[in-house]
C-alpha cells in the first residue's frame, strides 16, 4: 500500500472510533495488504491521535495463545497502543454505545520501571525492568466488521492490526504485585457477568509466561529503534476468551490474592 492509501485507512479507523460506526476491513479494498501495511496504518492512526493531543501511555499484546495464532494464520503475537483516554478505573461504568462491538479479556499489566530495549530481551530482563504487575481487563473493540455483513467474510489478522490490534481500553485493578513475589504463570482469574461465570483462565496460557509477551514486544520494537519506557503500561495478553459486553451488564473479575475488578456497562 502507498502512503495515500495508508492515510485514508488510518483516518477511516479514527473516524470509526470517534463515531462508534463500523467500517469495512482494509482487505475489502486491499486484499493483498501485508502485515507491514497493517502496522503502517496503525502507526499513522497513532500519529493522528497524538496530533490531537492524546498521550501514549503504553502498549498491548494480542494473539498470545497458539490456538488464536492458528485461527488467524499467524505465527507470532500482534501489538497495539494505549492512550491516556483509554484508561479506566476499577468500579467504572462504561457506555456500551460509545463502542462498536465491545468485548473484554482478562489479563495482567506490566508497569515498566526502567527502560527495556534490546534484540534479545529475556524473561529475567523483563522482570528486572518491571516496577509492578497489576490485574487488568482489556476492553477490545472492532472498528471494522469482525464478520462482513454483506460478504460474511471474517476479517484477517492484517485487518485486526490495522484496527490497533482491537485495543479500546484498559481497566486497572487496585493491587500492585512485585513480579518476583508472585508465581506469575499460575495467577488465575474468574470472570462473572451478571452473577454467572463466563470465563476463567490461568496466566500461563499467555505463551507459557506473561513476561514472554513483554519480551517479544521489546524485541520487535528494537527493530524499529523503539524501547519500552518507564511508567508505560504493557498488557501482556489475554488468558481467557473474549466476553461480549452489553448495556446493563455488570462484571466482576476475581483474581483471588490479586483482588477484584468490577465494572458495568450502561
Amino acid at each position: 500500500m502507498d502512503d495515500t492509501q495508508i492515510e485514508v485507512q488510518a483516518r477511516l479507523h479514527d473516524e470509526a472510533r470517534r463515531t462508534a460506526q463500523q467500517i469495512d476491513p482494509v482487505t475489502v479494498q486491499h486484499p493483498e495488504m501485508t502485515i507491514d501495511d497493517a502496522y503502517a496504518i496503525q502507526k499513522r492512526w497513532l500519529q493522528i491521535e497524538l496530533e490531537r493531543g492524546r498521550v501514549l501511555i503504553g502498549h498491548k499484546i494480542g494473539l498470545t495463545s497458539r490456538a488464536m495464532q492458528l485461527a488467524m494464520n499467524i505465527d507470532e503475537p500482534d501489538s497495539g497502543y494505549l492512550l491516556d483516554d483509554m484508561v479506566f478505573e476499577n468500579g467504572c461504568s462504561l457506555e456500551a454505545a460509545a463502542f462498536c462491538d465491545p468485548k473484554i479479556e482478562v489479563e495482567l499489566a506490566f508497569v515498566i520501571g526502567t527502560r527495556l530495549q534490546g534484540p534479545d530481551v529475556t524473561i529475567e530482563e523483563v522482570l528486572q525492568a518491571t516496577e509492578a504487575v497489576i490485574p487488568a481487563i482489556e476492553l477490545i473493540d472492532a472498528r471494522s466488521y469482525r464478520k462482513h455483513p454483506r460478504t460474511g467474510v471474517t476479517r484477517s489478522v492484517t485487518d485486526t492490526i490495522s484496527d490497533n490490534a482491537a485495543d479500546a481500553g484498559i481497566i486497572l485493578g487496585d493491587y500492585r504485585a512485585d513480579p518476583r513475589e508472585i508465581d506469575m504463570p499460575w495467577v488465575s482469574a474468574v470472570c462473572h457477568r451478571n452473577g454467572d461465570i463466563e470465563e476463567s483462565g490461568v496466566a500461563s496460557a499467555v505463551l507459557g509466561h506473561p513476561a514472554l509477551g513483554v519480551a517479544w514486544l521489546a524485541r520487535r520494537y528494537f527493530d524499529h529503534g523503539v524501547g519500552l519506557d518507564p511508567g508505560q503500561i504493557v498488557l501482556s495478553g489475554s488468558f481467557t476468551r473474549p466476553v461480549d459486553c452489553r448495556a446493563g451488564d455488570d462484571f466482576k473479575v476475581d483474581y483471588r490474592d490479586l483482588g477484584l475488578i468490577e465494572f458495568s456497562f450502561s
